[in-house]
């Protein structure tokens, strides 16, 4: 097994070819196939509702666990079907976007549409079998929870990117659905409080995918796909990716202030500095060529990749923010 190629699909989509797939392990296949790099936003959001349920003395480590694993296999489904999808409908044909930045191994016939179904079955089955464990445990609020969910993982890639309702899904998903509801699902308590908690973190998961869709807009405009960046034009989208990062600091300040969550998680202004990267990429139209700085292999991403960084910074910092707060109070 390479545990370096392990360690690179998880930082970022690694490019691979024929020869050196076929010497890969399966494990390395599967990190590759369900881009795993992006996973980290499901597993900080996962963190953030047990850490919540921590704060509230009703903190179950094995919920917890199952909690993850159930979160992190449903969005590897999601991409292995988005992936799937665009394939069957010719999105990603013809050195698309999504080739350009890493392997999509259906288009670069690394793997056959058969494989690809199977991953996908098997990763879902998973995050279903989770599901229905808290079924079981916690009763119907978590059916609607888990139908919510798969609902959204299958109709994410169509209907609902191509017709503007992909980035809200988003940000309902990474927010309410994976934060409130995994917080439910770990303390058997559903809280509002615990929601609008969600949403710092959820909005920057929004910015990013914001972010890529601005990159994309070209793309998406030749292929008739609608996503919020090309129903509101380049410049709209780009001012609203600024607002939603204020939103992530300006709520964080709120929860602080009203009590709810503790003062360590004022430390998400530790990413602030990041903003002086940020405003002049989002104020700005994208580049004709990539700068001579910027990082090999990365272009055609620009937007998405400065919201990314972003938003990982500032999800860490909130993470470390609700633990610091829960062991000092």
């Amino acid at each position: 097994m390479s545990t370096r190629m392990w360690r690179e699909a998880v930082v970022g989509i690694p490019r691979v070819d024929h020869a050196e797939w076929e010497r890969l392990d399966p494990v390395s296949r599967w990190l590759i196939a369900s881009r795993a790099a992006v996973l980290v936003m499901t597993l900080i959001s996962a963190a953030i509702a047990g850490i919540l349920a921590w704060q509230a003395d009703l903190f179950d480590p094995w919920s917890f666990l199952l909690l993850t694993i159930g979160l992190l296999a449903a969005h590897a489904a999601n991409n292995l079907l988005n992936d799937l999808t665009d394939h069957w409908t010719g999105t990603d044909r013809d050195n698309s976007f999504r080739t350009q930045y890493g392997s999509q191994p259906l288009e670069s016939g690394l793997m056959t549409v058969r494989q690809s179904i199977v991953y996908a079955s098997l990763t879902g089955l998973v995050g279903v079998a989770v599901g229905v464990w808290f079924i079981v445990l916690r009763g119907p609020l978590v059916a609607l929870l888990l139908g919510l969910g798969a609902f959204f993982v299958v109709a994410y890639t169509w209907p609902l990117k191509h017709i503007g309702l992909g980035e809200p899904a988003v940000l309902v998903v990474w927010g309410p659905l994976m934060v409130g509801g995994g917080y439910y699902v770990i303390t058997g308590f559903w809280s509002w409080d615990v929601v609008l908690a969600s949403l710092p973190y959820a909005l920057g998961v929004t910015a990013v995918l914001f972010g890529k869709h601005i990159d994309k807009i070209p793309n998406d405009e030749e292929r008739g796909i609608h996503t919020l960046p090309v129903i509101m034009g380049e410049t709209a989208a780009r001012w609203t990716v600024l607002a939603m990062i204020a939103a992530q600091y300006g709520l964080a300040v709120y929860l602080v202030a009203t009590g709810f969550l503790p003062w360590p998680v004022l430390a998400v202004v530790g990413a602030a500095p990041l903003l002086r990267f940020v405003w002049p990429v989002f104020t700005n139209p994208k580049p004709e060529a990539p700068p001579p700085e910027y990082p090999k292999g990365a272009w055609p991403l620009w937007y998405v990749s400065i919201a990314f960084v972003h938003n990982r910074r500032f999800g860490v910092l909130y993470l470390l923010g609700l633990v610091a707060g829960a062991i000092l109070f």
